[in-house]
């Protein structure tokens, strides 16, 4: 067959691209014009395909390899690749997701203009923080008042407890004077979460710990950063450095990765985490419930939205407006 170059495949858009792909244990390489990753059975080495055109990103885990050939189609077709450790989250002495973004001089600059044009104005800064806490919000009625099965599971947006945590919330929110209010909101907002979620599942005792090695803080913990491989990428396209966060703090160069991500966390990952954990679910399960929804509720598109909304909201001279 004739070989396929990723600019003869159709572009579709980041914001609407279906797979994201964990791998372990393979060797990904092109084959035939496809990128495809090769694993070893017992009697013979299996090929599957990996469909570079409707990926996101690709994540490589414990006992991977990647062929330069491979890396220069997945970049044509504007895949961001990370090595990870196992499980799909970072090693313990590896912090951070290492990162490899196709590079492109034809990637948008009015995103980054947008974002300059009100980032160094420190008020309009506190408001663009403002606005991803309420969108936030706004996201996290969205999935719960749709999503079946965690009604099933007790995670109703009109529960008493949710209705007076968001409404005190959205007070506090509108009334912070700098970003360090917003962050101690959002940590109130977020015990009373991880309360709730405790409740309705019932889970005994539980502390949010990042090195806990109980099962419901390792999944916050692999969830969390699947949302930020999310938000890695929805930045990456606009083309907005990391370091340009509007809550997290000016010293940290990944912060707004975690600005971004908050948007979908609460809604998606810290509900499935809990019921996961009561479960007793494995860690692939629990990442391709994560993954499942992340896109039957539109994360990443809902991270698009959002931060295009909002860089070039103060170009129309109205930063302070309400989110999507």
């Amino acid at each position: 067959m004739d070989e396929l170059s990723p600019s003869d495949l159709k572009s579709i858009l980041h914001s609407k691209r279906a797979n994201i792909f964990y791998l372990e244990y393979c060797r990904v390489m092109q084959k035939d014009g496809r990128v495809l990753y090769l694993t070893e059975a017992d009697k013979e080495n299996l090929y599957f395909n990996i469909p570079i055109a409707n990926t996101t990103v690709l994540l490589l885990g414990n006992g991977t390899s990647v062929t330069q050939a491979a890396m220069r189609m997945l970049a044509k077709a504007g895949v961001l690749v990370g090595f990870v450790g196992g499980g799909g989250t970072p090693l313990y002495m590896g912090n951070e997701v290492e990162w490899f973004t196709p590079q492109s001089e034809y990637r948008p600059t009015e995103y980054l203009q947008g974002w300059l044009s009100f980032w160094f104005d420190d008020d309009k800064r506190l408001a663009a923080g403002k606005m991803i806490q309420h969108a936030r919000i706004e996201y996290l009625h969205r999935v719960w008042s749709k999503d079946r099965e965690l009604k099933l599971e007790g995670f109703s947006n009109s529960d008493d407890t949710i209705v007076s945590a968001l409404d005190v919330f959205q007070e506090r929110t509108d009334g912070a004077k700098k970003p360090a209010d917003l962050l101690l909101t959002e940590a109130q907002l977020t015990k009373t979460l991880y309360k709730f979620a405790a409740n309705v599942t019932q889970t005994d005792n539980f502390k949010r710990q990042h090195q806990s090695t109980d099962r419901a803080n390792d999944f916050l913990n692999h969830g969390n950063y699947l949302a930020y491989g999310l938000a890695a990428c929805c930045l990456w396209v606009l083309g907005i450095p990391h370091g340009f966060a509007v809550m997290h703090g000016k010293t940290r160069r990944g912060a707004l990765v975690f600005d971004v991500a908050d948007l979908i966390k609460d809604a998606i990952v810290l509900p499935w985490a809990f019921v996961c954990a009561k479960e007793n679910a494995t860690e692939q399960e629990f990442r391709q419930q994560i993954l499942q929804s992340f896109t039957q509720h539109k994360s990443l598109e809902y991270m698009f939205d959002t931060v295009k909304h909002l860089a070039l909201a103060d170009a129309n001279g109205n930063v302070e407006c309400e989110p999507l």
